[in-house]
């Protein structure tokens, strides 16, 4: 059993090696007594401070989904592995009896991710143990996930950020490893994308929750499997129970144990755990070729999906009209002449750029075969420009109550008023840009999103 075995705990001579063993659950001290008795006088039950700072900061969740570029509607799924062969990320096989254990596991799931997950309903993180990044190294791993960073992923420092991380996620794609059973202590949703059973001490409380939690299916829609985890999801208690017997008890119970080991008296002040720190802003910019497939639903309604793989949704032949969106500083640069929607984000005052309205008409210039430019200048809010025409501020309209007005990412409005463009004709448009305040409703997923389009001024601002 890892870390309970003699080999861990005994010196050659035979005597404990260290002074205190400190123990989350009494399950693990009878663990102990029955796998290496001359270690068990050692054993202290102090609970499980990773976990107590987890707990302490759930609060904020939403901060640190809003840090992750979570936008309200979003789910965020979080792909999780160990550090061995027959983790997610790991080289492992089929093992009979024992389901998937690693190979081209994530490989194969960033492929569907790309194919099956519409980038503005679905935000993806990985979390990589750090012995992953030890033994590949660091370029290597961003070299390997590079495409699925380019579409969106966040790629978690493994030391001071996967807390926040499983705070903020909707659902978690895992293993055997502690950061997967974090999760399900939490009560989040838990998908088992590897499963080595014969590595796993049958007795100990991680294997009974492998045996009990869902699979990850190769052969079944990614999309689907999630949704279905999702909305069917019943937290199993084994993992809530035997994570800590003390919750919010550990800082009080450590501290006692290393001043008693000092012979010194504890301060007088209560013992306290340091906050999870607010991690910076990842935004998740897309800058792999975008395929919009956008359905005019009425008069100014437009639904948008959008997807970084080579073909939307999962369907041979989606519903609705298809157009290419590509971000100015994608790698992919032959696409940039054909794309019909070419956007970048920016502050509106940056000099290199001489201001949104210059480089939209730049945009146009410089690549013909483009429709409408967008430079996006806020979270909500950009400016676009159609060939032959003035530019336009585009900006979300929040719904009253709402706590966020970002609701979607601005480079969304702008292929929604493409796609409003090619089915209403330029005749339509050029009355539709002579009205200030017109509004435009989009639809991503299950949510609407209001966005008024405001003509400029010549002045260049919103007349």
């Amino acid at each position: 059993m890892f870390g309970l075995a003699p080999p861990w705990l005994l010196s050659d001579r035979g005597t404990p090696v260290a002074d205190a063993l400190v123990l989350s659950h009494p399950e693990q001290l009878e663990r102990l007594r029955s796998a290496c008795p001359r270690a068990a006088p050692t054993a202290v039950l102090a609970g499980d401070p990773c976990f107590d700072r987890i707990l302490a900061a759930r609060t904020r969740r939403k901060r640190f989904r809003r840090a992750l570029g979570v936008r309200p509607g979003q789910r965020l799924v979080l792909l999780n592995s160990t550090w061995n062969s027959e983790s997610l990320f790991g080289d492992g096989t089929e093992v009979p009896g024992d389901g998937w254990c690693g190979g081209d596991v994530v490989a194969a799931l960033l492929d569907r991710v790309a194919d099956e997950f519409p980038v503005d309903e679905y935000r993806f993180a990985a979390v990589l143990h750090p012995n992953i990044w030890h033994g590949h190294g660091p370029g290597q791993i961003r070299a390997w996930l590079d495409r699925a960073r380019r579409g969106g992923m966040a790629l978690i420092d493994p030391l001071t950020g996967w807390r926040q991380a499983l705070l903020a996620a909707d659902a978690v794609i895992g293993d055997h490893g502690s950061v997967t059973y974090y999760a399900a202590a939490l009560g989040t949703p838990v998908l088992l994308g590897a499963v080595p059973l014969h590595a796993l001490d049958p007795d100990a409380p991680v294997s009974a929750f492998m045996r009990e939690a869902p699979r990850l299916d190769p052969d079944a829609s990614l999309s689907a499997q999630i949704g279905e985890l999702i909305r069917c999801h019943r937290p199993l208690p084994g993992p809530a129970e035997f994570t800590t017997s003390v919750p919010g008890e550990s800082a009080a119970r450590l501290r006692r144990l290393f001043y008693s080991m000092m012979g010194a008296p504890e301060p007088d002040r209560p013992a306290t755990l340091e906050p999870l720190p607010l991690p910076g802003y990842e935004a998740g910019t897309v800058t792999v070729p975008l395929q919009v497939l956008t359905r005019v639903l009425g008069p100014g309604e437009i639904a948008v999906s959008r997807w970084t793989g080579a073909r939307p949704g999962t369907g041979p032949d989606p519903a609705g009209e298809l157009h290419v969106a590509v971000h100015e500083d994608t790698r992919e640069v032959d696409r940039l002449e054909l794309a019909d929607v070419i956007f970048r984000e920016g502050e509106p005052d940056d000099p290199r750029f001489g201001s949104p309205s210059i480089w939209t008409a730049e945009v146009l210039r410089r690549h013909p075969g483009c429709s409408l430019a967008a430079y996006v200048t806020g979270p909500s809010e950009c400016l676009v420009r159609v060939r032959g025409e003035e530019p336009l501020r585009m900006v979300a309209v929040p719904d009253a109550g709402a706590e966020d007005v970002a609701g979607t990412d601005p480079a969304a409005y702008a292929s929604a008023l493409y796609a409003w463009l090619a089915a209403e004709g330029r005749e339509a448009f050029a009355a539709h840009a002579r009205a200030v305040a017109e509004e435009l409703v989009l639809r991503t997923g299950g949510r609407l999103h209001r966005v008024r389009v405001v003509p400029l001024s010549p002045s260049g601002s919103a007349g």
